[in-house]
């Protein structure tokens, strides 16, 4: 039987960008040297996934395709994926439909431009496709996507629909469908720990993400996703101020993160999510319905 399809993404936004910093107005010079370190932070990352023969999707803001063209050529040159993160990182909870319609065109025009290639896939910042926000569905059908990667189903703070499914399923907008690809969890009981990277890969021991990907394997349609950001390879970065619990979300284990990401390429073959995309869509996908009235969200069954 052959093995199933490990995903593995990279989120590239300079460090300022992250949620946890937002209303922090970061120094100019602190935002220059955070781009840089971005640039070569990434740029590492493609000569390591060089020498373990992998590939990855990376998950690019549009404004970075702007100030650094030479390093979406050179993700695209390394045979790896481009896809869109927005056009500068903003939860999809601060637009309209016709604001964040505005906002994925734009990045994947830009993307598009400077890579040479059409632009499949989609990831909103922070995870921000939730059931607030189930009009993003119709929005990204409409703008041409093929599929999504923003529904994480567990219980966060910030982001989450708990309920939605753990393997690749048709996530339903209002009047549209799209592939989604969840990141990774770990169902323990009644509930999904999440465990598909950032600080989840950082905090937990790696013997907790290995658990993930094996129950993955055993659901079909199977496709586990894996997402990680540049600037968690960078421990020596300036850190940003931020409060107790966000700072130890953001900085948590990360002199470990390179360490662990060698031995997860050494143990894994991992590949871009468009290679996949076809063949789930043909698999008889589960059908979902992410996009809720208003008046019925926050209603359950």
């Amino acid at each position: 039987m052959p093995a199933k399809p490990i995903l593995l993404s990279f989120d590239v936004e300079e460090h300022h960008r992250i949620e946890a910093a937002v209303g922090y107005d970061c120094p100019l010079p602190l935002r220059k040297e955070y781009a840089t370190r971005m640039e070569t932070s990434t740029l590492r990352l493609l000569d390591l996934l060089a020498e373990k023969n992998a590939t990855a999707t990376f998950f690019i803001v549009g404004q970075i395709a702007i100030s650094h063209p030479q390093l979406i050529r050179a993700i695209h040159a390394g045979g790896h994926e481009i896809a869109s993160h927005g056009w500068d990182h903003q939860r999809v909870h601060r637009f309209t439909p016709a604001t964040f319609l505005d906002d994925v065109r734009r990045s994947k025009d830009t993307l598009e431009q400077i890579a040479g290639v059409e632009i499949h896939g989609y990831r909103a910042p922070t995870f921000s496709v939730v059931r607030e926000t189930g009009w993003a569905i119709d929005v990204l059908a409409s703008a041409g996507f093929s599929y999504d990667s923003s529904i994480f189903p567990v219980r966060h703070d910030r982001y989450g629909i708990s309920d939605a499914p753990r393997m690749p399923f048709w996530a339903l907008g209002r009047e549209a469908r799209l592939l989604e690809i969840p990141p990774v969890t770990l169902r323990m009981g009644r509930f999904n720990l999440p465990v598909a990277g950032g600080g989840y890969f950082r905090l937990f021991p790696l013997g907790i993400l290995e658990a993930g990907l094996r129950q993955a394997a055993r659901l079909e349609p199977s496709a586990a996703m894996l997402y990680f950001h540049p600037w968690e390879f960078d421990p020596s970065q300036p850190r940003l101020p931020l409060g107790r619990v966000s700072k130890f979300r953001t900085y948590v284990g990360i002199g470990r993160s390179s360490s662990r990401l060698r031995k997860l390429l050494a143990r894994h073959r991992f590949t871009r999510a468009i290679d996949v995309v076809n063949t789930l869509r043909d698999s008889g996908l589960s059908e979902y319905r992410v996009y809720q009235e208003p008046a019925l969200q926050g209603v359950t069954s």
